[in-house]
C-alpha cells in the first residue's frame, strides 16, 4: 500500500502545470509564473520582480451587460500590508478601503489597457492585482501593469495587447529605467511610461522643473524599454494564449444610419458652431428630441441606437470642422486659450484663497496651514509614513449643472494627486516653512480642464496665504484630433473636445520647466514628433496663463492672515527634551493647555510651537526657554518663594530648579526672620551669585535692591 501525506487527488480535475518565463529588466530578474495560482480565472499570472511579488488575475463575463452605453471595466489594486511586514493600524486589524495610493495605481493600470478592448464591448471585465511581497527597489505599480497585460493576453478575453510600462528616473544627466529607492531620491524626474510596441499610450510624471526636451527624452527612453517587455509578453502569449471569445455586437442597418445622418447633418453642423455652451447644448438637445420624434413611429425600439448615432454624428462633424477649418466649437483656433481671470483673498476667515477662471471653468482653492503634527499619516506599502503637504480636489455635480451625489471618487483622487505633484517642487521645505499645508480645490464650474484650473487656483491661494513658494505654477490641458491623415493639436481643451477628441494631455509647470505631466491616448499612440509639438504648444500656453496670474499676484504676501496659526521654533539640547516633556508628559501638557498651543519636538532637539496667536506662542516659547536654560552666575530670574527655613528662603526659578536665598541676602536691612520680608508664594526678583560644585544655586535679592536704590 502506497503512503501519502493525508491528501488524495480525486476526480477529473487536471494536474496543475506551472510554466515559468524569465527576463532581466533594468538589471533585475523579472519572472512570470503561469498556472501556479488562481487557475479558475480567465487569465492569471504570478509576477516576480526582484523580491516584489504580485498576483494579477483577469475575469470576464461571457454575456454583455444590458442597459449600458460604456465598457464596464474594473481594475482593483489590492495592497496587503503583510507584503511589507506591517499590521494595519487602528482598531480593525485588517485592510479596509483602498488607500489613495492603491486608487491611483488602479487608475494607472486602467488607463493604458482600456483603449485596447474592442469598440462596442459591453462584457464586464475585472482585473485584480494583489500585492503579496514588496521590494522597495522594485515598486509594484508597473509590475502590476505588466502583469495585467500578461493575464489579459493569455486569457480568452478579447484584448489587443500587449501593453507594458516602466518607471524612468533622471540622475546627473542620465535616464534610469526602474530606478531604485536610492536613485529615486536623487532623481529630478519620476516618470511612468506605458505603451505598445508601436507607440506611447500613457504618461504620468512628476518633475523638478525640467525643460521639455529632458522630459521628452525620458518618454522616448522609457518607450524603448517598453518595446522589449512587449516582445517578452508576445512570446508568453504565443505559447500559452487561449483563443479569444467572440463578442456580440448588434448588426447595424446602414440604410437606417444613412437616414439618421441625412436628418441630422445640416442642423448638427449649425448647432455645434454655436459659441455659447448653454445655447449650443440647448440646440443639440432640441435636435436630439426632434430626431427621436421623427423616427419613433418607424423605429419604435431604437431609441438607444438613435442616441448612439447622434453622438457619433456629432463627433464626426466636430472633428471635421476642426481638421478642415481650424475652427473649434466655441470659435477658437487650435492655439487659442479661453479668457483667463484671477482673484485672491475672497474668503476673509481662511488662511488663503484663490479663484481661477478660464472660460466657464472655475476652480476656487483654499489654503489651510497647521502644525507639523497635523501631517497626514500614511498606512501603506511605501517607506513614507507622513505627508505635510496635501492637495484635495472636489467636483460637485452642480459644477456641470447636474443633480447627483457629492462624493470623492477615483477621478477626484486622481486629479487631486496630479495637482499635488504639480506644486510639490515649489513647496518650501519644512525647515524654511514649518507648517502642514492643505489645499482644497473646489471646482465650482466645469467645462473642461478643471484639474489644471485647480493647479492655477492653488498657486494663487498659496501666494495669498503668504506661503514662500519658489515660483508660480500653471497647468494646461492639450487635445488632439487625428482624422483623414491630418492632425490638429488643441490648446486648452473644453469638455466637448475632451469627449470627442483623441488625447487628453495635461502639462503643468513654472516659467522654467515642467513639474507634472499626464497623458492618455484614445488612438494607437503618439510618436516623438507629435509629443514634441504638443509639449511646445503647451509651454506657450502655460506662459500665457502665468502672465495673467502674475498680473494679479506674483509673490507671497509679506504678512500671513491674522487667522493663520503662528509657528515659533527653538533648538534645545536633546538631553533637555525629557525636561520639556516632564514625568508622564505633565510639563508639556500643562504648557499646551495653558497657552493653547501645539508642540512638536523631534529627536534632534528642534521644538516647534504652533499657536492660534502670537501671544500664546511667545508665552509658551518663553516657558520652554526657561525650562531648558542652563543657570549661570549673574543671571536674574523672577521666581516664587517655595519654602521658608530659619536660615533663608528657597525660590523656584521656573525651570525645575530652585535656589537658596540666605537670610542675609533677602533684604538690604538686617531682618530677624525670613517672614519679616517675604512669605511663601511671593514673587521675587533674584540674582544667581554662586553655583557650587554640587550644582546648588545660591541667590541674592539684596544686590538687586541695592542696584535699584543707587539708580533712584
Amino acid at each position: 500500500m502506497m503512503e501519502n501525506n493525508g491528501c488524495q487527488s480525486v476526480g477529473s480535475e487536471k494536474t496543475k502545470v506551472v510554466r515559468t518565463f524569465e527576463k532581466s529588466i533594468a538589471g533585475r530578474p523579472f519572472k512570470v509564473e503561469i498556472g501556479k495560482m488562481a487557475n479558475l480565472a480567465s487569465g492569471s499570472a504570478l509576477i516576480h520582480y526582484g523580491e516584489t511579488v504580485v498576483l494579477v488575475t483577469a475575469v470576464a463575463s461571457r454575456k454583455p451587460k444590458a442597459g449600458i452605453d460604456f465598457f464596464p471595466l474594473t481594475v482593483e489594486f489590492e495592497e496587503k500590508l503583510y507584503s511589507v511586514g506591517k499590521i494595519p493600524g487602528g482598531f480593525i486589524k485588517r485592510e479596509g478601503r483602498p488607500s489613495e495610493r492603491a486608487t491611483l495605481t488602479a487608475r494607472l493600470i486602467d488607463r493604458p489597457i482600456r483603449p485596447l478592448f474592442p469598440n462596442g464591448m459591453k462584457n464586464e471585465v475585472q482585473v485584480v492585482a494583489t500585492v503579496m511581497s514588496v521590494d522597495q527597489d522594485c515598486t509594484p505599480d508597473t509590475v502590476a501593469m505588466n502583469g495585467a497585460s500578461i493575464a489579459l493576453g493569455i486569457s480568452d478575453i478579447p484584448f489587443d495587447g500587449p501593453v507594458a510600462g516602466v518607471t524612468v528616473g533622471y540622475v546627473e544627466g542620465k535616464y534610469i529605467i526602474n530606478p531604485t529607492i536610492e536613485e529615486k531620491e536623487k532623481s529630478s524626474l519620476n516618470l511612468i511610461v506605458a505603451g505598445t510596441k508601436d507607440a506611447v499610450v500613457m504618461v504620468e510624471a512628476g518633475a523638478d522643473i525640467l525643460p521639455e526636451d529632458v522630459v521628452l527624452g525620458g518618454i522616448m527612453e522609457g518607450h524603448e524599454a517598453v518595446k522589449e517587455i512587449c516582445a517578452f509578453i508576445d512570446e508568453i502569449v504565443a505559447e500559452l494564449g487561449k483563443e479569444k471569445f467572440k463578442i456580440t455586437l448588434p448588426e447595424i442597418d446602414e440604410v437606417f444610419v444613412s437616414e439618421i445622418e441625412n436628418f441630422l447633418s445640416e442642423r448638427m453642423n449649425q448647432s455645434v458652431r454655436i459659441h455659447d455652451k448653454h445655447e449650443r447644448n440647448e440646440a443639440l438637445d432640441i435636435l436630439k428630441d426632434d430626431m427621436i420624434a421623427h423616427f419613433e413611429e418607424s423605429h419604435p425600439d431604437e431609441k438607444d441606437f438613435l442616441k448612439e448615432q447622434f453622438k457619433a454624428i456629432e463627433k464626426k462633424i466636430v472633428r471635421k470642422m476642426i481638421i478642415n477649418e481650424n475652427l473649434r466649437p466655441d470659435g477658437r483656433t487650435p492655439f487659442d486659450i479661453r479668457p483667463v481671470s484671477c482673484e485672491v483673498g475672497l474668503l476673509p476667515r481662511t488662511h488663503g484663497s484663490g479663484l481661477f477662471t478660464r472660460g466657464l471653468t472655475q476652480a476656487l482653492t483654499i489654503t489651510t496651514l497647521g502644525a507639523l503634527g497635523e501631517a497626514q499619516r500614511i498606512d501603506g506599502l511605501d517607506l513614507e509614513e507622513t505627508k505635510r503637504y496635501m492637495h484635495h480636489y472636489n467636483f460637485p455635480p452642480y459644477s456641470v449643472g447636474e443633480v447627483g451625489m457629492s462624493r470623492v471618487n477615483r477621478r477626484a483622487i486622481g486629479h487631486g494627486a496630479l495637482g499635488e505633484r504639480a506644486l510639490l517642487p515649489v513647496i518650501p521645505s519644512e525647515l524654511d516653512f514649518p507648517y502642514t499645508i492643505r489645499l482644497v480645490s473646489e471646482v465650482v464650474t466645469c467645462n473642461g480642464s478643471s484639474s489644471q484650473a485647480s493647479i492655477c487656483g492653488s498657486t494663487l491661494s498659496l501666494l495669498d496665504a503668504g506661503v514662500p513658494i519658489k515660483d508660480s505654477v500653471a497647468g494646461i490641458a492639450m487635445g488632439l484630433i487625428q482624422e483623414e491623415g491630418k492632425i490638429s493639436i488643441l490648446s486648452d481643451i473644453q469638455g466637448m473636445e475632451d469627449a470627442l477628441g483623441d488625447m487628453d494631455f495635461k502639462v503643468a509647470g513654472t516659467k522654467d520647466g515642467i513639474t507634472a505631466l499626464q497623458m492618455d491616448i484614445k488612438v494607437d499612440g503618439l510618436n516623438k514628433e507629435l509629443l514634441e509639438n504638443a509639449l511646445e504648444q503647451a509651454r506657450v500656453g502655460r506662459l500665457h496663463i502665468l502672465e495673467k496670474m502674475n498680473a494679479v499676484i506674483s509673490t507671497p504676501r509679506a504678512e500671513m492672515s491674522k487667522y493663520a496659526p503662528r509657528v515659533f521654533q527653538i533648538k534645545i539640547n536633546p538631553d533637555k527634551i525629557r525636561d520639556v516633556i516632564g514625568p508622564g508628559g505633565k510639563v508639556i501638557t500643562r504648557i499646551t493647555s495653558t497657552h493653547n498651543v501645539k508642540i512638536d519636538i523631534d529627536d534632534s532637539g528642534i521644538v516647534l510651537i504652533t499657536a492660534a496667536d502670537g501671544i500664546g506662542g511667545e508665552a509658551a516659547l518663553r516657558e520652554i526657554e526657561s525650562i531648558v536654560k542652563v543657570p549661570e552666575v549673574g543671571q536674574v530670574y523672577k521666581g516664587k518663594v517655595s519654602r521658608i527655613l530659619k536660615f533663608g528662603a528657597f525660590v523656584d526659578l521656573g525651570f525645575g530648579k530652585e535656589g537658596l536665598c540666605h537670610i542675609s541676602q533677602i533684604d538690604t536691612k538686617r531682618i530677624a526672620k525670613v517672614e519679616d520680608s517675604v512669605n511663601i508664594g511671593d514673587e521675587v526678583m533674584v540674582k544667581i551669585i554662586e553655583i557650587d560644585d554640587q550644582g546648588r544655586i545660591n541667590l541674592s535679592r539684596k544686590v538687586l535692591l541695592e542696584e535699584q536704590n543707587k539708580e533712584a
